[in-house]
């Protein structure tokens, strides 16, 4: 279960928040009002940390992956083995996000298995995900 982690700074104008559990990092920002208006779902440890990126103006994109790799460890959004009906990254997310606020699991659920469907046509950005500072523990 993810818990949020408290006291990260605010940019102006967007509340931004950071939930964790053992195998996630989300960070989320959002507007007055509660919408969200990017996520980066970070998965996965040290060396092979990658990251569901969202923008609303931008769309998804994914760190810690070369583009025209499938990546190391666990990939959000790729076939799963015949054995398996969903994706395990996807799976564990589900079931980690029960405690998140309403609003923010909803809209994350809506939005990771929006990208599940266009897994192959979303572009990797860097080999490597990168946290900013406010994002380290």
């Amino acid at each position: 279960m993810m818990h949020e982690i408290l006291g990260v700074t605010d940019e102006p104008g967007i509340h931004r928040r950071w939930f964790h559990d053992d195998y996630f990092d989300l960070f989320v920002w959002q507007v007055e009002g509660g919408e969200l208006v990017q996520f980066q779902l970070c998965y996965g440890i040290d060396s092979s940390e990658q990251a569901l990126v969202w923008e609303k103006r931008g769309g998804f994109f994914l760190d810690g992956i070369e583009p025209g790799k499938s990546g190391k460890g666990e990939v959000l959004g790729a076939k799963a083995p015949r054995s398996q009906k969903a994706d395990p990254v996807i799976a564990r997310f589900d079931a980690a996000s029960r405690s998140l606020p309403e609003d923010i699991r909803l809209s994350m659920t809506e939005r990771i298995h929006e990208f599940a469907e266009k897994r192959e046509a979303t572009p990797a950005r860097r080999k490597r995900f990168r946290r900013a500072s406010w994002q380290r523990s």
